[in-house]
């Protein structure tokens, strides 16, 4: 076993070794978690690089696993917390992690419900990084930018697809609420695109690693629950006009019968499509509907 400066550690480039240590310590990786290892050091190293990372740089894992990044990145002392569910997990990285002088501290439990008080408490890390597991990558990303939540730098390996609809642009098919969201706060491009080979256990689909880096400049805007809201009513019913969509939302929520005035004051065609509007059209239509009364 050998990995850096850190004893004890599995050789993390190894399927074999891995499968032994799950397997000697009666782990069973729970499938619901969605747990693959990246197996390929000099991508893990790569994606290091992508990272401005210096000692003292605070940084946030999602799923460390057997801490394979972990160990990367603890070697250029950075600051580290690391959110992990899986019990087996945890107990590993207890194991090789801690009592080593080491930054290193460890959330245990959801990071869904974890992140946003361990934010409050202490403060936002200066990078959000993590291996998401495919079944959360939407919603842990998308909870961020509901919550307001701006971080300086973050970089995501996802699904390729979910790593798609991030970096998509208006009329193009992976457009969605997702794609809207993220654009908020965040200029996304995609860094690299993984092998399936490079993950053991394999999984089905190709991986592709998002830098999301903070805007300099933002548009203003007036109500943000509520740009969150009209981003969702809009694109509820993909095959709907906006009109349709904007409609049933504003009657729904005490607005009456006020599209049209809100399309037209827009300058927006009410038989367009969400996917065609770009994101000043979602800022500009919330600030609208923002200002109306409600029960008219």
């Amino acid at each position: 076993m050998s990995s850096g400066a850190f004893l004890g550690l599995p050789n993390y480039d190894s399927p074999a070794e891995l499968k032994t240590i799950l397997d000697t310590l009666g782990f069973a990786m729970q499938k619901k978690f969605g747990q693959n290892f990246l197996i390929d050091r000099k991508i893990r190293e790569s994606l290091v690089s992508f990272l401005d990372i210096e000692e003292g740089t605070r940084v946030w894992e999602v799923g460390p696993g057997l801490g394979s990044m972990t160990a990367l990145l603890l070697e250029k002392g950075v600051n580290f917390t690391a959110f992990e569910i899986d019990k087996g997990f945890i107990s590993l990285l207890k194991k090789f992690f801690f009592g080593k002088n080491l930054n290193f501290t460890l959330i245990e439990g959801d990071v869904q419900k974890n992140w946003l008080p361990y934010l409050k408490e202490q403060g936002k890390p200066d990078i959000f990084f993590g291996n998401l597991p495919y079944n959360i990558a939407s919603e842990l990303i998308a909870s961020t930018v509901e919550a307001g939540v701006l971080f300086d730098s973050m970089l995501f390996t996802v699904q390729k697809e979910a790593a798609e609809r991030i970096t998509a642009s208006p009329d193009q098919k992976n457009y969605t609420a997702f794609s809207v969201l993220c654009s908020l706060f965040y200029e996304c491009k995609i860094v690299k695109t993984i092998p399936a080979s490079a993950f053991w256990p394999r999984p089905n689909v190709e991986s592709a690693t998002v830098l999301f880096k903070a805007k300099k400049d933002f548009a203003e805007y007036k109500n943000h629950k509520l740009f969150i809201k009209i981003v969702k009513a809009l694109f509820s019913s993909r095959r709907k006009n906006i009109k349709n969509n904007l409609s049933s939302w504003m009657r729904a929520n005490g607005y009456g019968e006020e599209a049209s005035f809100v399309l037209q004051k827009a300058g927006l065609n009410g038989n367009l499509r969400a996917e065609s509007l770009a994101l000043y059209d979602f800022l500009l239509l919330s600030d609208i509907i923002s200002s109306l009364d409600k029960n008219k």
